[in-house]
């Protein structure tokens, strides 16, 4: 897998998936049964591994999301580093529960993992492969037009992902800086950056009042200013090193 959708929307819902996978497998299936726990304690032994499953998974978008955006890149390595990740957590996670007091669990930590977690893995990778398989679908195309919308009716803006340039914060509206039919425009709309930011994740914060398109980016004109196509822009030391990677 050479690509990766970092969409945190599409892997909290990836997680939820998963996480109601585990709870179906851990309650109709039991793969441990010691004979004390009644239907009551099965449902809440399922809940458990349940949310052990989809906080594992979010820590492990978490982490991807990070190197993506640093790297710019994907790649196998770093795709089998991500199961690798999500099973080590869930492992001491799951385990850590299968010892407490609800459970009050009989293996010990190497039956558990040859008992247990062996097969958790072998009927989670296949699952886990095909869903992250499927989230690739849903990157938007970059030739797709795209539509920003303000609070106003009338504040909308349709482009296409290559033409937007950047977004600049003015006051209660930003201001959004592209080109149409390559001449330099731009518009306000009644919005804010943090909006934008997470229903575009292409764009990349470079200060605390402007996002860039980074396949705009020039040149650093001195070490806090960068130059974009048609402007420059002033670079914050927060955000500086995610456009040094770039």
């Amino acid at each position: 897998m050479k690509t990766l959708n970092p969409s945190l929307k599409h892997h909290t819902i990836i997680g939820a998936l998963l996480g109601l996978w585990c709870f179906v497998f851990a309650f109709f299936i039991r793969p441990f049964e010691h004979g004390t726990m009644d239907l009551e304690k099965w449902i809440y032994v399922s809940v458990g591994y349940s949310i052990i499953a989809f906080t594992s998974y979010i820590l492990i978008s978490l982490y991807q999301k990070y190197i993506y955006e640093k790297l710019n890149k994907w790649s196998l390595l770093l795709e089998i580093s991500v199961y690798i990740i999500f099973y080590i957590l869930y492992t001491i996670t799951s385990y850590l529960f299968y010892k407490s007091l609800l459970i009050n669990g009989i293996y010990d930590f190497k039956k558990y993992l040859t008992e247990i977690i062996i097969n958790t893995i072998l009927i989670f990778t296949p699952l886990i492969f095909f869903v992250r398989f499927y989230a690739q679908k849903l990157i938007p195309a970059k030739n797709d037009i795209i539509i920003i919308k303000g609070e106003n009716k009338l504040d909308i803006l349709k482009i296409k992902p290559s033409d937007l340039i950047c977004i600049s914060n003015s006051q209660n509206y930003v201001e959004i800086f592209y080109l149409d039919n390559s001449k330099f425009k731009s518009k306000l709309i009644r919005s804010t950056l943090k909006k934008i930011l997470s229903d575009f994740e292409f764009l990349i914060q470079i200060h605390r009042s402007h996002l860039i398109n980074p396949s705009h980016f020039k040149s650093w004109v001195n070490p806090s200013t960068i130059s974009l196509t048609n402007k420059d822009l002033p670079v914050s030391k927060n955000y500086k090193n995610q456009l040094l990677s770039l």
